[in-house]
């Protein structure tokens, strides 16, 4: 029986990664564009190019993490061995170096691919774990419930967090890049904390079917039709999210503009990107604690399209919102709403990977957990990557000028709008159809679950 004590503490994992994980995928190109000095084109290029070592380093991790045995288990000892250069490789990834411009992009070549080859190194592991700390289908939803929430939780806090620190630490007289990379190294420090609680307070205890060699788990692997699906849904999720979120810091800088106050009767309260995506994370709370009641009811599947069927009408929508003061109410009105929608979706998806796993499992006898769940870090890293690409892309396609004191065009105005609204309803259309194919329902996943409980109990 899972304990409330592992539940909570399975969440401060995801808490860590995505306090990191959003920073990057919202607030890295902009970053990278307007504070570290690169072009919109190499930034873009490079968030594209650094995925060919994914494709290589993530289902090797998940390999060697279903291979690792230590007196903590398969893949918990990782939150603990990795989390110190997590933190590390994040700070500098938000180090700007008194570099030439060749140096510079050098530089960032380098540290994207230290953190992401370092956030494989314990995220793929931390997913896998959910496959091994219970057995039963629907506690995973749970257990996957608690992760999420904790994660939109610990965005909450970073988004929220984000811009008061470098506007204090400039404050202080720091200039925006010392202020950058301070206000990670603060981040960096919860999220370090945030692993090691999820070390001592979880256990794994499923005994899977180890694998019996690598070229084995990867035949079935690519035989699993279902991971297929799964993974194109997944990568599909992050790049609706990604879109969304990295176009935040440029929507509200110059379409929105500083002018964009709240009025509360009493006080004003500015209506700026972190304030819009921080609500988003709440919203994202709530819509994870739907998860289970709804899809218990529904199916994972059903309670999955339905959502994006939401994030389409909405997004949709988004884009005949007026730049007035009644506007920027609906605008945050319909962050709430989406935000419940992608909330509710995104502990479905890490739950249907321990069903893939499971099936694996089933039909081909070896549990190769860690390669599956690898695939899921894979899809969120390739998903964010070709989402952050095309930001940047079809920015510079609209003619935004990334100057400091630049006034954008109409046709860049536009663009963002675009960026926030038809772009992502195509994705989650996109989404629906892919879908439409994933074969494990509820009774499908009743019969595995009970004949994998037999097998286990010989």
């Amino acid at each position: 029986m899972a304990t409330l004590k592992e539940k909570i503490g399975y969440g401060f994992g995801d808490m860590s990664s995505s306090m990191f994980w959003k920073i990057f995928s919202y607030y890295l190109p902009f970053f990278y564009s307007n504070i570290f000095g690169l072009s919109l084109a190499d930034a873009g290029v490079l968030m594209l190019v650094t995925r060919i070592w994914d494709a290589v380093s993530d289902p090797m991790m998940g390999v060697i993490a279903d291979r690792t045995h230590t007196r903590w288990g398969k893949y918990r000892p990782y939150l603990l061995w990795v989390a110190a250069p997590f933190a590390i490789a994040g700070i500098l990834l938000f180090t700007t170096p008194d570099f030439s411009p060749t140096g510079k992009l050098v530089w960032a070549y380098i540290t994207y691919i230290l953190m992401m080859t370092v956030y494989t190194g314990i995220n793929v592991p931390y997913g896998a774990m959910l496959g091994v700390m219970t057995d039963d289908s629907n506690t995973k939803t749970v257990f996957s419930s608690y992760r999420m929430f904790f994660a939109y939780g610990g965005s909450f806090i970073a988004l929220g967090a984000w811009e008061p620190l470098c506007n204090w630490f400039g404050s202080m007289g720091y200039d925006d890049t010392q202020c950058w990379q301070y206000a990670m190294i603060i981040i960096a420090g919860i999220c370090f904390i945030g692993f090691l609680l999820c070390f001592s307070m979880t256990r794994e205890h499923v005994k899977a079917t180890p694998g019996k060699s690598v070229g084995k788990d990867v035949k079935s692997l690519v035989h699993n039709a279902p991971w297929w699906i799964l993974n194109g849904a997944a990568l599909l999720s992050n790049s609706f999210n990604t879109v969304r979120g990295a176009t935040a810091a440029y929507f509200f800088k110059d379409y929105i503009s500083a002018n964009a106050f709240l009025d509360f009767g009493a006080f004003n309260v500015v209506l700026y990107a972190g304030l819009f995506l921080m609500v988003g994370e709440v919203c994202n709370m709530l819509g994870v604690a739907l998860t289970v009641p709804i899809s218990v009811r529904l199916g994972k599947k059903s309670t999955y399209m339905l959502s994006l069927i939401g994030l389409i009408v909405l997004s949709v929508i988004f884009f005949f919102l007026p730049n007035t003061p009644a506007g920027w109410w609906l605008m945050l009105a319909f962050q709430v709403l989406i935000s419940i929608f992608t909330g509710i979706i995104s502990p479905l998806i890490w739950s249907m990977y321990a069903d893939v796993a499971d099936y694996a499992e089933h039909k081909d006898g070896t549990a190769s957990t860690g390669l599956i769940f690898s695939s899921g870090s894979m899809a969120q890293k390739f998903g964010g990557a070709f989402a952050g690409w095309a930001v940047m892309a079809l920015l510079a396609a609209f003619g935004y000028n990334t100057a400091a004191d630049a006034v954008q065009t109409p046709e860049a105005l536009d663009g963002l709008r675009y960026l926030m609204s038809f772009i992502p309803a195509a994705i989650a259309a996109l989404s629906i159809l892919v879908l439409l194919i994933y074969p494990l329902n509820r009774t499908r996943m009743a019969a595995i679950t009970s004949d994998l409980k037999e097998r286990r109990a010989r």
